[in-house]
C-alpha cells in the first residue's frame, strides 16, 4: 500500500503549524504602545481616576453593603441632574412620549392621560418630521427644529438669526469637537482656552494635535477674566511664530461659576477683532443664572451685534444644549451651535462634516425645539411647567448657597459663591504633608484629596487638577446637585471629612 497519503498529510500539518506559529510570535497589532500618541496623551477628569475608583466602589458594594461606611456612591463629578433624582419637565417627556410613539396620538384614551397643548405640540411635530424618530433627517438637523431654534435666539438677543445658520448636534460636546476639528491643522495651530477649564477642550486639542494656550482666570477677583491677561497669554504664542486660531470662553463658567460682565464680553471681542480670532462661545449654562439682576447672562451674539459696526468682522459659534439649565437632559444628547460670521463655503464644509455622522439623534434634536419652544402663557401646561421650572432653579440657587457656605465654614478653603452653572471650584490649602504623602503616590495633592473623600465618604468630587490651576494652589470641583432632601447629610459628611483629613496631615 502507498504512503504518500502520509507525505502529503505530515507536510500540509507543517505548513498550517508554521503558519500558526508565525501567527503566535509576531506582535499584536492594537496595544497601547501602538495606538495614536495623542489618544494617550488625550485626559478627561471628569470620568477619570476619582470616578474609575467610584466604580470599583459600587461594584464592592454590591457584593458586599458593608464594606465601606457608606452605603452609595453620590455622584456630584458631573453635571449630569437627572442622575441625583432632579425630575424632568412634564411637558417635555409627555410631548416625547407621543412622538417616541405616534399611535397614542390618537388613541382614545389619549385626551385622558395628556394635555391638550401637548398633543397638539406633538402633532406639530409629527407633521414636520414625516418619518417619525427613528428615520434619518437632514444633516444640519430637522428644518423646524432650526426654525424654533433661531426664533429662541431672536427673541433672546432681539437681532433676527437665518436658520441655516443653525446646527443642530448630538449635545454641545459634538458641536465643539467638529469646529475644533475644522480649525486645526497642525501642532502649530493655537487654541487659547480658560485655565480652570472644561476637559473637553483640553483632551479634544491633544486629540487632534493643535496647541493649548492657556490663559488664566481671577480667582480673587470672581474668576474673572482680565483684557490684560488675554494680552499676557497670546503674546509668547505670537512670538514663538504659533498660529493662534480661536479662544474659547464658557460663560457661565465651567468649574468656576461666574457670570461675565457685559464689558467683559465687549473685550474679549475686542481682543478677538484685534488678533483675528475665531470666538468659540460655550454658553450651554445661559439658564443656570443665580443673580439676575446683578449678574445678568448676555450672549456674546447680542454684545457683538450691539457694538454695531466695529464687531461687523468678528467670526463666532455659539453653543447651546439641552443637557444643562433647568432641564438637564443630558442623555437626550440635543444641542446645537449658531454660526456668526463665518462664510458660505466654510458652512459647506461644516455641513459636509455633519454628513459623516449622517444626522443628530432624532430625539436630541426633537429635545432642543422643546427647549427653546417651552409652553407660551394661556395654554394648558404652561402653569405646570412654571412651576417645576422655578421649583428647580431656586433649589439649584439654595444648595450652591449652602455648599459655598460649607465650603468657606472650612479650615483652609476658600470658595467663590457660583454665579451661574451647576458647580464650585473651592480653593484647598493643603497641609504640607498632604503633598507628601500625594507626591510619593505619584499624584497631585487634590487627587489624594478627591480619592480619600470618595473613600471615607461616598462622595465623588473631581480633583482640580483635571481642569487646570494655578502652580501651586490646588482645588476641587463638585456640582450642587445631591437632592435637596439630601443635601445637609451631604454637606455634614464633606465637612467631616475636611477636618479629619487637615488632622491627618498635620
Amino acid at each position: 500500500m502507498s504512503l504518500s497519503f502520509l507525505s502529503k498529510s505530515t507536510c500540509s500539518f507543517k505548513t498550517n503549524y508554521s503558519m500558526l506559529s508565525r501567527r503566535l510570535s509576531r506582535p499584536l497589532q492594537m496595544t497601547v504602545d501602538t495606538l495614536n500618541p495623542k489618544v494617550l496623551k488625550t485626559k478627561y477628569a471628569v470620568r477619570g481616576t476619582v470616578v474609575i475608583r467610584s466604580m470599583e466602589i459600587e461594584e464592592e458594594l454590591r457584593k458586599n453593603p458593608k464594606s465601606y461606611p457608606f452605603d452609595k456612591i453620590t455622584s456630584c463629578n458631573i453635571g449630569n441632574p437627572q442622575v441625583l433624582k432632579q425630575q424632568p419637565i412634564t411637558f417635555f417627556r409627555d410631548v416625547l412620549s407621543l412622538v417616541q410613539n405616534p399611535r397614542l396620538i390618537d388613541h382614545p384614551e389619549a385626551k385622558n392621560i395628556f394635555k391638550g397643548d401637548v398633543i397638539e405640540r406633538a402633532k406639530e411635530i409629527m407633521f414636520h418630521v414625516p418619518g417619525g424618530v427613528g428615520a434619518y433627517t437632514h444633516s444640519q438637523g430637522i428644518p423646524y427644529v432650526r426654525e424654533c431654534v433661531s426664533k429662541f435666539i431672536e427673541k433672546r438677543d432681539g437681532y433676527a438669526v437665518d436658520p441655516n445658520e443653525i446646527f443642530l448636534t448630538g449635545g454641545a460636546s459634538q458641536g465643539v469637537k467638529d469646529l475644533l476639528t475644522s480649525l486645526i491643522r497642525d501642532n502649530n495651530d493655537g487654541i487659547m482656552i480658560s485655565i480652570p477649564q472644561y476637559p473637553l477642550y483640553s483632551a479634544s486639542i491633544a486629540l487632534l494635535g493643535g496647541n493649548q494656550i492657556n490663559y488664566y482666570l481671577d480667582e480673587e477677583n470672581q474668576w474673572g477674566l482680565s483684557r490684560r491677561e488675554l494680552d499676557r497669554a497670546i503674546q509668547k504664542p505670537l512670538e514663538s511664530g504659533v498660529n493662534v486660531r480661536a479662544i474659547c470662553v464658557i460663560n457661565p463658567g465651567n468649574p468656576t461659576g461666574q457670570c461675565l460682565s457685559a464689558e467683559s464680553q465687549k473685550g474679549i471681542i475686542d481682543f478677538c477683532l484685534e488678533h483675528n480670532l475665531v470666538l468659540m462661545a460655550d454658553e450651554v449654562y445661559q439658564e443656570n443664572v443665580y443673580y439676575k439682576t446683578k449678574k445678568p447672562f448676555y450672549s456674546f451674539r447680542k454684545i457683538a451685534l450691539d457694538m454695531g459696526s466695529k464687531a461687523k468682522d468678528l467670526q463666532m459659534i455659539s453653543f447651546h444644549s439641552v443637557s444643562k439649565g433647568f432641564i438637564g437632559e443630558c442623555g437626550q444628547r440635543g444641542g446645537y451651535y449658531q454660526t456668526h460670521g463665518i462664510p458660505t463655503d466654510v458652512k459647506g464644509q461644516l455641513y459636509k462634516m455633519a454628513s459623516i455622522s449622517l444626522c443628530p439623534n432624532t430625539g436630541g434634536q426633537i429635545m432642543t425645539s422643546l427647549m427653546v419652544n417651552p409652553p407660551k402663557k394661556g395654554e394648558e401646561s404652561y402653569s405646570q411647567y412654571i412651576q417645576e421650572r422655578d421649583n428647580i432653579y431656586n433649589s439649584l440657587k439654595r444648595r450652591s448657597i449652602k455648599l459655598a457656605n460649607t465650603f468657606n465654614s472650612m479650615e483652609g478653603v476658600t470658595c467663590n459663591m457660583s454665579e451661574g452653572a451647576l458647580y464650585l471650584f473651592p480653593n484647598i490649602r493643603v497641609p504640607e504633608k498632604a503633598k507628601q504623602a500625594a507626591k510619593k503616590k505619584g499624584m497631585n495633592p487634590s487627587t489624594l484629596y478627591a480619592i480619600s473623600c470618595l473613600e471615607q465618604t461616598g462622595i465623588c468630587i473631581v480633583p482640580g487638577a483635571g481642569f487646570g490651576q494655578k502652580e501651586g494652589t490646588f482645588h476641587i470641583r463638585t456640582t450642587f446637585l445631591p437632592p435637596e432632601d439630601q443635601f445637609d447629610d451631604v454637606t455634614k459628611k464633606l465637612s467631616q471629612f475636611h477636618k479629619k483629613f487637615m488632622n491627618e496631615y498635620r
